[in-house]
C-alpha cells in the first residue's frame, strides 16, 4: 500500500508544481484555514460536493478514481488526514454536497491511509455520513475498488468494527424500515456486511434484525413465538411481520391495511400490487411532496388521477399547501422540472404514457411561484447574463427544459430573491440591461431574453459592461450555450482586471447550458466556476459557491 500512495504522491508532485497557492481572486497570499492552503481547501471541497477538484460541474455522473482526488492524497501524506475527515464529514453533515458518492470515496481513501490516526477518524466518520445503506454499501465497493489499486487489505479490525456500530446505532424500528427498503446495493448485501463484519448486536432488537438478515423470517417467528418479548422486540417483529405479510398477500384491501398501519413504502411491495389505483392511494397519504412530484405522471397513467375526481382536487391542493411546499424545501426550479415532465405526457425511458390534467399543471404552476419563498438570499449584488448570440431552443444537458427556459427562471429567481440584481442579454458588441416584473411568467420572460438580435458570442461582455459602468458586482452568472468565443478579452483575465479596477473580490460563473465540455475558470482561482448542463444540483452548487461554501 505504501508503495503505491508513493507513486501517486509523486503524481501529486507534478500536479502541483504546475500550481501555486492562492487566494481568492488568483492572487498568492494567506490562506483561509490554518490547516490547509487556501487552494488545496478548496479543491478539497469542489470534490466533497460533485465530484471533481477542478472548477467545473457537469451535469453528468462523474467516474472516481485516485486520480480524482490528488490534492487530497497529497493532504494525507502531509499529515493532515485527521483534518480532511473532519471537512469530509462536517461538508456532509451541513448538506452541502450535491453528490453522495464524492464524500464517501473520499472517505473510503482516507480509511486506507497507512497513518492509523486517520484511519481511525474516518472508521469514527462512517455512521455520520452513511445515513442508508445504499450509501453504506456504496463505501464499501469504494474500499474494495482502492483495495485492488493498493494490494491491500480490506476487512480488518477497524472496517469490521466501523460497520458493526453502523448497525448497532441505528434505532430499531429505523434499522427494519431501511433493511426491507435496501436490501442489497453496488454489489452488497446486508447478509454480505454482517457476516464479514463479525457483527455482536448492541440489544435485543437488533439481534432479531439481524436474525432476519441471516436466517430469514421463518426462522425468526420460530426463534421469538414463545419469548416473552421486550417492547422494542415486539415493535420490531409487527413491523417485520406486515412487510413479509405484503409479500405473500393477493389480498388489496389487507395491503392497503398494512401500508396505512405501518407506513410502508413503494420499495416494500410486490411489483404486482403497484399496479392497483387503491395501493397508489395509500401510499399518497404520507408520501413526501418531492416523491409526489416523481410520481405524478405514473398515477396519471394508472388513473388514480381520473378527470374532474376528488382524487386529482385532494393531491392539488396538497401541491399548493403553503406548509407542504416551504417544509419540502423545493427550488422553483425543480417544480419547473416536474411541471415538464409531467406536461410531456410520457416517461423518458418507459414506455408509460398518460393525459396531463389541466388542473395539476394549474397546480404546479402556482407550486412555482410560491416556492420563491424557499429561495435563502445572499445578500450579493448580481449580474444576470443571457449570451443570445445562438438559439437557446436545445435542451439544457441534465434536465427536460430548453436552455432559454433555465436562464429564465434563474433570471426570475435572482431578481426576486436579492436586492440588488440586474439582468443582461448580450452578444457581439451589444449588451442589453432589461427590466423584469415579478408578475412576469416564464414564458414571458423567455421572450425578453431573445429580443436583441444574434451575432457571436463574447462572454467577457457583461463584465466589461460593469467596467466601464463601474457597476459593484459580487457575482457574475452568464448563461451561453456551448460557446464561450473570446472577443476583446478572455472572460476570466477580464474578471481579474474588473477585481483590479474595482477593488472588488467578484466571483465568476458561467453555464454552458448545452456543453459537456467548459473551460472559461482559471483553475487556480477560487472565484471562477463552470457548469456544463443544467439540472436541480446546479442550482444548489451555485448557491454554496456564492456563499464561499465550496
Amino acid at each position: 500500500m505504501q508503495t503505491y500512495f508513493c507513486h501517486v504522491v509523486s503524481a501529486v508532485c507534478r500536479f502541483m508544481d504546475s500550481t501555486e497557492c492562492t487566494t481568492e481572486g488568483g492572487q498568492p497570499g494567506a490562506v483561509d484555514d490554518p490547516l490547509m492552503g487556501a487552494m488545496d481547501l478548496c479543491r478539497l471541497r469542489r470534490f466533497l460536493c460533485y465530484g471533481s477538484e477542478g472548477p467545473t460541474y457537469n451535469t453528468k455522473e462523474p467516474s472516481l478514481g485516485i486520480e480524482s482526488v490528488l490534492t487530497l492524497i497529497q493532504l494525507l501524506e502531509n499529515g493532515k488526514g485527521c483534518d480532511v475527515v473532519e471537512e469530509i464529514r462536517r461538508f456532509g453533515q451541513d448538506g452541502r454536497a450535491v453528490r453522495s458518492n464524492p464524500a464517501l470515496f473520499a472517505l473510503a481513501v482516507c480509511s486506507q491511509h497507512s497513518d492509523p490516526k486517520t484511519k481511525q477518524a474516518a472508521f469514527r466518520a462512517l455512521k455520520d455520513l452513511c445515513h442508508l445503506p445504499s450509501q453504506l454499501f456504496a463505501f464499501i465497493q469504494f474500499k474494495k475498488e482502492l483495495k485492488d489499486g493498493m494490494k491491500c487489505g480490506m476487512w480488518g479490525r477497524g472496517l469490521r468494527k466501523a460497520v458493526a456500530d453502523w448497525y448497532n446505532s441505528q434505532d430499531p424500528i429505523v434499522l427494519a424500515q431501511a433493511v426491507t427498503k435496501c436490501k442489497h446495493r453496488a454489489g452488497w448485501s446486508h447478509q454480505d456486511l454482517l457476516r464479514l463484519s463479525h457483527m455482536k448486536p448492541a440489544n435485543e432488537a437488533i439481534a432479531l434484525i439481524n436474525k432476519y438478515i441471516t436466517k430469514g423470517w421463518k426462522e425468526v417467528q420460530v426463534a421469538y413465538a414463545d419469548k416473552e418479548n421486550s417492547e422494542d422486540v415486539v415493535k420490531v417483529l409487527t413491523y417485520l411481520e406486515a412487510v413479509e405479510k405484503t409479500k405473500h398477500s393477493n389480498d388489496e384491501m389487507e395491503v392497503i391495511h398494512l401500508i396505512e398501519e405501518h407506513r410502508l413504502e413503494r420499495e416494500q411491495i410486490l411489483t404486482n400490487h403497484l399496479k392497483s389505483k387503491e395501493v397508489w392511494r395509500a401510499f399518497l397519504k404520507d408520501m413526501p411532496l418531492a416523491a409526489l412530484l416523481r410520481h405524478l405522471g405514473k398515477m396519471t397513467a394508472d388513473k388514480v388521477f381520473a378527470p374532474g375526481s376528488a382524487d386529482v382536487a385532494a393531491v392539488c391542493e396538497r401541491i399548493q399547501n403553503d406548509t407542504a411546499l416551504k417544509k419540502s424545501k423545493l427550488h422553483p426550479f425543480s417544480i419547473l422540472l416536474a411541471t415538464e415532465n409531467y406536461k410531456r405526457g410520457h416517461g423518458n425511458r418507459s414506455k408509460l404514457k398518460w393525459e396531463p390534467d389541466a388542473h395539476i399543471i394549474q397546480a404546479l404552476d402556482f407550486a412555482f411561484f410560491q416556492c420563491f419563498k424557499n429561495v435563502e438570499a445572499t445578500g450579493k449584488r448580481f449580474v444576470v447574463s443571457v449570451d443570445v448570440s445562438a438559439s437557446l431552443s436545445s435542451t439544457a444537458l441534465g434536465s427536460s427544459v430548453s436552455a432559454a427556459t433555465a436562464a429564465a427562471v434563474m433570471s426570475m429567481v435572482i431578481t426576486q430573491t436579492e436586492k440588488d440584481a440586474q439582468v443582461l442579454v448580450f452578444s457581439e458588441g451589444n449588451v442589453s440591461p432589461i427590466h423584469l416584473s415579478a408578475e412576469m411568467s416564464v414564458m414571458q420572460v423567455t421572450a425578453e431574453l431573445v429580443k436583441i438580435p444574434d451575432g457571436s458570442t463574447d462572454c467577457a461582455l457583461p463584465i466589461l459592461w460593469a467596467s466601464e459602468s463601474e457597476r459593484p458586482v459580487d457575482v457574475f452568472l452568464i448563461f451561453t450555450n456551448n460557446e464561450t468565443w473570446f472577443g476583446k478579452a478572455n472572460p476570466a483575465e477580464a474578471l481579474k482586471m474588473y477585481r483590479q479596477k474595482m477593488g472588488i473580490n467578484s466571483k465568476l460563473v458561467v453555464c454552458g447550458l448545452t456543453t459537456t465540455g467548459l473551460s472559461v475558470a482559471d483553475p487556480d482561482d477560487r472565484g471562477m466556476l463552470d457548469i456544463c448542463g443544467f439540472d436541480s444540483r446546479a442550482v444548489d452548487i451555485i448557491h454554496n459557491f456564492v456563499l464561499d461554501l465550496i
